[in-house]
């Protein structure tokens, strides 16, 4: 009987791996602090035409209200209730949005804060995204309902109450962080009331979840919860699939917790992935491109069928998390566009694009002041919507690097390779490298300060292709680079270092 249990169980966990994606999508993006309505539009007169799988979005539980700075980002990850409505929209606007989305065959991915609540400073009243009364300093969520009984004060061993040694197990997993009221996941209460908003959304018909925190969770308390979420719904998936799960683990080594304690439940966000490859990029510390050849667990990062891998995201763009300075983002767009390139290109892991909105950076001794800024918003607080320019690009201040024609033209480069192997590997020893995936698909990068200039060996089939990244194919016809592969497999490349991207990606749908 304990067998047939384990047994299942590690079903269970296995096709947590799984991100469902439909008609061969093999990636997906996060929408960050997008509204419900946008999402839905998004999905259906872009993302779908373009072969993107699925969308992360912002927590849609109801958090609290923060004027103070004025609607940060931040207030998103402070829940007050698991209410339906946040500064994204209300339940029927999101519930209409991942039918919409599912519709057309892109999947949904909620962002989940189970870990805890508001935080201890969070006050008494109704400021919260639904209106619902709360009180922080006696931790009383009517709107859950959680009392006082359900957070683990009782349990952390510093007089602050909060994390001060992240060496210390207990306290990383038992402590508030940052201040935020950290809920007793141990509890069969808590864990029922978690599993009910996470089977809601499951019922809504979302594909999985970006579960926030998990480092500051223990993996016991989280299998419980994993194991008692429902099955998919069958509208949209296949009988008996199992919500997608990836876990945020910060973990860049030195410390006892680490990812691979939470492998067993689902991927894991591989942070060293974005920091290691911003650093090559930037060429600190003498790093080449050359020295990718071996990336991925030749690098010292988790398996690839445990990794969720993303250049950037909400947190590190903003200098929040993991990585520090070597993060390269929609701010260094020449760099971030030959990164999140290479990421769609590399077979290693299952990868995430980041869809950001600017605000205005001020830096100070290092630091960006302003790094709590909130999405573009109206003087109430309200969101404002994603305008689509004539050039299918966003306005009023978002950001849309998921639309960049590089980047678009990568995820359609990916589907079109999905499950070919790494092959015909070339580098220069330095800075610039080529590699293709079986025989559909090849991709050249310069990031030398001089010309590259080489016949490479491509492993496509003859004929002219057309260049996706200065370009596409547009019926017969390229508006960027062409490339002509011989009857040997082999190409003329040559890139200019000072060219505004200076890639070139070719594959066998873009052949002309």
């Amino acid at each position: 009987m304990k067998l047939l249990i384990l047994a299942a169980l590690f079903g269970l966990s296995l096709s947590q791996f799984n991100p469902h994606t439909k008609s061969g999508r093999t990636a997906i993006v996060h929408l960050f602090e997008w509204r419900w309505q946008d999402i839905a539009a998004e999905c259906e007169r872009y993302l779908a035409p373009n072969g993107f799988g699925g969308v992360q979005i912002s927590p849609p539980s109801e958090s609290i209200v923060v004027t103070n700075p004025w609607h940060p980002w931040w207030q998103r990850y402070q829940p007050i209730s698991y209410n339906l409505c946040s500064r994204s929209g209300t339940e029927a606007e999101l519930k209409d949005m991942i039918t919409r989305c599912n519709n057309v065959g892109v999947n949904i991915y909620v962002d989940a804060v189970i870990n805890h609540m508001c935080g201890s400073g969070g006050g008494e009243g109704k400021h919260s995204s639904c209106g619902s009364y709360f009180n922080a300093n006696t931790k009383d969520f009517p709107g859950v309902p959680y009392s006082n009984l359900d957070f683990n004060d009782g349990k952390c061993s510093t007089s602050s109450g909060e994390i001060e040694n992240y060496n210390d197990v207990n306290q990383v997993r038992n402590c508030r962080l940052v201040g935020l009221l950290d809920l007793a996941l141990e509890k069969s209460y808590v864990r029922g009331k978690v599993n009910e908003y996470m089977n809601k959304l499951i019922d809504l018909g979302v594909a999985g979840f970006r579960v926030d925190a998990c480092k500051h969770m223990w993996p016991g308390d989280l299998s419980a919860v994993f194991g008692s979420l429902n099955n998919l719904n069958t509208k949209w998936f296949t009988a008996g699939s199992r919500p997608f799960i990836f876990q945020e683990v910060i973990d860049l080594g030195g410390e006892p917790i680490t990812a691979s304690q939470y492998y067993g439940l689902g991927r894991v966000t591989e942070f060293k992935y974005g920091a290691k490859l911003g650093g090559v990029f930037r060429k600190w510390n003498n790093e080449k491109l050359r020295y990718l050849v071996n990336w991925g667990e030749g690098w010292g990062f988790m398996p690839s069928d445990k990794a969720l891998v993303f250049v950037d995201n909400h947190d590190n763009q903003r200098g929040h998390g993991a990585g520090g300075g070597s993060i390269l983002t929609f701010w260094d767009p020449r760099l971030y566009k030959m990164a999140v390139g290479l990421m769609l290109a590399h077979p290693y892991g299952f990868p995430r694009v980041m869809s950001s909105y600017r605000w205005d950076r001020n830096f100070v001794n290092g630091k960006d002041q302003n790094d709590w800024i909130g999405p573009p918003s109206y003087s109430d607080g309200r969101t404002k919507p994603v305008p689509i320019n004539a050039d299918s690009t966003c306005g009023d201040g978002w950001v849309c690097e998921h639309r960049w024609r590089q980047i678009r033209n990568m995820v359609i480069f990916r589907n079109t390779v999905n499950g070919q192997s790494l092959v015909n590997w070339w580098d220069n020893g330095n800075n610039q490298i080529a590699f293709g995936r079986g025989n559909r698909g090849f991709i050249v990068i310069n990031n030398d300060d001089w010309t590259l200039d080489a016949t490479l060996n491509t492993g496509l089939p003859s004929g002219t292709y057309c260049d996706v990244i200065s370009g596409q194919k547009q019926g017969s016809a390229c508006t960027g680079k062409q490339v002509q592969v011989g009857g040997d497999g082999r190409a003329y490349f040559k890139i200019s270092n000072t060219d505004e991207d200076p890639f070139v990606a070719i594959h066998v749908n873009a052949k002309l």
